[in-house]
């Protein structure tokens, strides 16, 4: 089932696969598909400085995020939603992503995505380290995302009253039963069309750390009858890592790795197997050997 822009991602699709020397999508990049993941991730340079040259670049970062919410989201609301255009609100958020990452001196580069159906609806899976994590996870898939994010943002100005129109459902990890509820309606979503991206481990882990997954997302994919695609983000930690306060400029290695059915599942083991699979071939990607331990806060929603 085919939801809303699929036929203008299908077409985008085919004229890439007509042009395979160009396949690479990135802010300013090219990677030819012969091109290894680890040749791509040689090239990839995260350039650093004095700790407070990256203090500023984090503060600007986060100013240039405000700015795009504060200055240009609004018209874009005001204009787009009288008129009914939900595809102007997901035009704007896929450039003010992009913008914001291009500003911040971030690339994209990106292997593996001629893996897709770009007929088929997915749940996008990715490992979570970084605050930028998000950007391309919602911007670089080739197609309308919907997300999963925390109810904490629903308090963020602009930003939590404009998510419901470009299809991010936010969680109470708090609550499970609203957790449940929410995870619900993503799941009529999917079932209508609309692909969505997660970062199962619920919050963001310490640079070269994995968190155990969490079933919510694949418990979505499983009831809607859609394939879990699984996406190693790589680098983003030493851009933008958990507790360091600090951002580089630098190059985001986004690497699909094969969708994996969910048909199979019929139950809690079924469900289990599904999240070890995609979770070890994330972790192989990532050459991450063990996941870390989440601490008493993080555990809080186990599913």
């Amino acid at each position: 089932m085919c939801g809303p822009g699929q036929e203008r991602d299908a077409e985008e699709y085919d004229r890439q696969r007509r042009r395979p020397e160009m396949f690479m999508v990135t802010t300013h990049e090219r990677v030819t598909p012969q091109e290894s993941v680890s040749e791509s991730a040689a090239k990839s340079s995260t350039t650093r400085g004095p700790r407070i040259i990256g203090k500023l670049r984090f503060a600007w970062s986060w100013f240039v995020a405000g700015a795009l919410l504060l200055f240009v989201a609004p018209p874009v609301l005001i204009i787009s939603i009288p008129l009914k255009r939900q595809d102007w609100i997901y035009w704007w958020a896929n450039w003010g992503a992009r913008t914001w990452l291009r500003l911040s001196g971030v690339k994209v580069r990106v292997a593996g995505r001629d893996q897709l159906d770009p007929r088929q609806t997915y749940v996008f899976v990715a490992n979570h380290q970084s605050y930028l994590d998000a950007a391309p996870l919602f911007a670089y898939t080739g197609r309308r995302m919907g997300m999963i994010a925390k109810k904490e943002l629903l308090n963020a100005p602009v930003l939590g009253y404009g998510m419901g129109f470009v299809n991010v459902v936010a969680i109470d990890r708090s609550n499970r039963e609203r957790a449940v509820e929410s995870l619900k309606v993503a799941t009529e979503r999917l079932r209508s069309g609309i692909s969505f991206g997660v970062c199962p481990e619920g919050t963001r882990a310490k640079p070269g750390e994995m968190l155990p997954f969490k079933k919510g997302a694949f418990h979505m994919a499983a009831q809607a009858g859609v394939p879990v695609a699984p996406i190693a983000l790589k680098n983003a930690d030493n851009l933008m890592g958990k507790g360091t306060g600090e951002a580089w400029p630098g190059t985001i290695e986004m690497v699909f790795l094969p969708p994996v059915e969910t048909s199979w599942v019929k139950n809690d083991k079924d469900l289990d197997s599904l999240v070890r699979q995609v979770e070890g071939m994330i972790m192989k990607e990532m050459g991450i050997e063990k996941l870390s331990q989440r601490t008493q806060g993080q555990s809080s929603l186990k599913s």
